[in-house]
């Protein structure tokens, strides 16, 4: 099992969505190093959920990797603003995965917390100007960032 850290902005979908809705397609990633990350889940990983551009910006759950390579439907509509007139259904350029729902934390852990208990290196989403919307993260700082979220007030 790998562990990794995946963005959405609040206003468009959170973890409380996400704990409505039990299971949904992570769609939208338009970054091909993302969709690599993307590529490389497997059935069983866990995913921390991320609440960026928010007040705080900070991790609220867990979700875990329920099916992979998917083809994200949003590239075949001319409506969504996530459309790629290259992609077909034969030959589709951005793959995603099926996520399900694990659980809201008792708490936000916010990016202030994350800069204290992190380095950039453990945690490359505490870089400045790093804009990844999904990355994946050892073991050790999966576990440690578990306990921060259950364990700290």
């Amino acid at each position: 099992m790998r562990y990794w850290l995946m963005k959405s902005e609040p206003s468009a979908y959170s973890i409380d969505d996400l704990a409505r809705d039990g299971r949904e397609i992570w769609d939208g990633v338009r970054n091909y190093q993302a969709r690599n990350y993307l590529r490389e889940m497997q059935e069983g990983d866990l995913a921390f959920f991320y609440h960026s551009n928010a007040k705080p910006p900070g991790v609220a759950g867990l979700m875990r990797i329920v099916k992979g390579d998917v083809a994200d439907p949003t590239q075949f509509d001319p409506e969504s603003k996530y459309f790629d007139p290259r992609s077909t259904p034969e030959n589709p350029r951005w793959q995603t995965v099926e996520v399900e729902f694990v659980e809201k934390f008792p708490r936000l852990v916010p990016l202030s917390e994350l800069r204290e208990e992190f380095s950039e290196a453990e945690l490359p989403l505490l870089k400045r100007g790093f804009r990844l919307s999904v990355l994946p993260l050892d073991e050790e700082v999966a576990k440690k960032l578990l306990a921060l979220a259950k364990n700290r007030s």
